[in-house]
């Protein structure tokens, strides 16, 4: 390829048909059409936000309407039956945010049904919306003469854009459950079904009506449907990636994961063209979504956020979403926030457990900085402690560490403390301190095992480590968190590293909700020769 026939960067383009008539790159996945389409007719799938969900469907679309002019080329051209054209209803809740009342939704969802009635000159009664879905499934299926293709992005929109509030979400569920339920009657006069979506919602609650789908998610076969691979990355943007440090780029945006085997990773398809039109490292994709809902429901439970390193979960928990019961595990791994790194089958049972992990630095540090600035309102002040803190951190200043620590947990509003008792938790001071070195891009290891315990939190500051113990202050003081970590030999797994080692001990007051005191010192060994 020659620089005069470099293809443009699809930004923000889900249409198959633009992509390919105004020569824009375009990765292939058109096997993933004849695989499905050959081996069965109901199917889920659900991934993140900006995954490429919607631009699959729209490729499944102008197959099955038969427009094989725009397949010159990728692997569908020899591996489809160009003969037959089938009519293609085509639902996107996409592109819509008015779901926050009954009648908009139900607009909504006539117009969709109205504009594909006069697409194919056929006439129905919207006046109820599933009546109307069947009879447009039946009279196009008269008028074609040909079995109907139902596509459906986005089918949980309406529910995930008014999660926040349980009575509306609950409405908003059942208008849907109404429509979707109209499938399985429809058996007869279908070709191929595909719902896509964040979330999978369970059978009971939406899909009652609707339980022959077969959930492609978790499929190994199917673990690239949306993603880029490093492959791929290697054949479609090789002028592309001219300069780039491919292991940066790879610790930045790779990472994704939906079967547990590390050699089917994906990088996200937004943050690669971004970045490659642009050459910056930024959190491109976590900007397009505010996760304020999902800190909300952390807070509120308590969570420690400490835990979402190496969390373990059944499929179960993967495959559930209740709005009345939200699972703060499965909103997690569901909305792009948590993957899995590693999958563990049950030698007696068979039954596989799988391990969740943040898929990249993009994610791991911005989740952290959301939760941070979540909890502090003052963003001037909220800088000033961040870079402070850098500098303290790269000049080892343990005193002016200790000071912008406290200078963080006092610019916390009181506010948050009502109505609840977070202060009295040392898993919230741990979330909070491993947030924030989160957020300042250092490597934060919670809860780390060894043979005598686990270390509070250990960081890698790139030339020493830091090893931390909390205590409340009724449990103990700093010192008594350093002779822990002494005590229990925490530090020995570090000195083969031949870098500094230094020990803090922070003990946190309930009461005033802020550190009670604070020690450090260097670690004897190894270690101490060096600095």
């Amino acid at each position: 390829m020659t620089t005069d026939t470099k293809k443009l960067l699809p930004i923000g383009i889900s249409s198959f048909e633009k992509i390919i008539n105004q020569g824009y790159l375009y990765v292939d996945k058109t096997k993933f059409v004849a695989n499905l389409s050959a081996n069965g007719v109901y199917y889920f799938l659900s991934r993140p936000r900006r995954f490429g969900k919607t631009l699959f469907l729209d490729t499944l679309k102008q197959a099955f309407l038969g427009k094989k002019h725009l397949f010159n080329g990728l692997y569908l051209e020899n591996n489809w039956n160009w003969n037959i054209q089938y009519p293609v209803i085509h639902f996107s809740f996409g592109g819509s945010s008015a779901f926050n009342s009954q009648d908009a939704l139900f607009a909504i969802i006539r117009n969709i049904l109205t504009q594909a009635a006069q697409q194919y000159s056929v006439s129905i009664d919207v006046s109820n919306i599933g009546v109307g879905f069947s009879q447009l499934i039946k009279a196009i299926h008269t008028k074609c003469q040909q079995q109907v293709v139902v596509l459906i992005d986005e089918y949980d929109k309406p529910i995930l854009d008014v999660i926040t509030s349980i009575d509306e979400s609950i409405e908003n569920r059942e208008i849907l459950k109404s429509l979707y339920s109209v499938i399985k009657d429809c058996d007869a006069y279908l070709r191929f079904v595909l719902l896509t979506g964040v979330s999978k919602f369970s059978k009971v609650s939406l899909f009652s009506g609707l339980n022959n789908l077969e959930d492609i998610t978790l499929t190994p076969e199917f673990a690239d449907i949306c993603g880029y691979t490093a492959t791929e990355l290697d054949i479609n943007f090789t002028q592309y990636l001219d300069g780039v440090d491919r292991l940066k780029l790879q610790q930045w945006y790779n990472g994704y994961n939906f079967t547990g085997c590390t050699t089917q990773n994906v990088y996200n398809p937004f943050d690669i063209l971004l970045f490659l039109k642009n050459k910056t490292y930024k959190n491109y994709w976590f900007e397009t979504g505010s996760p304020s809902f999902l800190l909300k429901l952390l807070i509120n439970q308590r969570y420690s956020i400490p835990n979402l390193e190496n969390l373990t979960v059944g499929e179960e928990i993967l495959n559930s979403f209740d709005i009345e019961n939200i699972s703060v595990e499965t909103l997690l791994f569901q909305t792009g926030y948590l993957t899995i790194s590693r999958m563990i089958t049950n030698p007696f049972d068979g039954i596989n457990r799988y391990v969740l992990n943040y898929p990249n630095h993009e994610v791991r540090n911005s989740l952290a900085t959301s939760l941070i600035n979540y909890f502090v309102q003052d963003k001037m002040q909220l800088s000033s402690v961040h870079n402070n803190l850098t500098t303290a951190l790269i000049n080892r200043d343990f005193g002016q560490i200790e000071e912008h620590i406290r200078r963080f947990f006092a610019s916390i509003p009181y506010n948050w403390y009502t109505n609840n008792n977070l202060a009295h938790y040392e898993g919230y001071y741990c979330s909070i301190i491993y947030s924030l070195f989160n957020s300042l891009g250092i490597t934060a290891i919670p809860e780390e095992a060894t043979s005598h315990g686990r270390i509070d939190l250990s960081l890698d500051v790139l030339e020493y480590y830091i090893i931390l113990e909390f205590k409340l202050n009724k449990n103990g003081n700093a010192q008594s968190a350093i002779q822990q970590i002494k005590e229990r030999g925490y530090t020995d797994k570090y000195k083969m590293q031949n870098k500094p080692i230094y020990l803090i001990g922070i003990s946190f007051d309930t009461n005033t909700r802020n550190i009670h005191d604070f020690a450090s010192e260097l670690a004897s060994g190894l270690a101490s020769s060096l600095a």
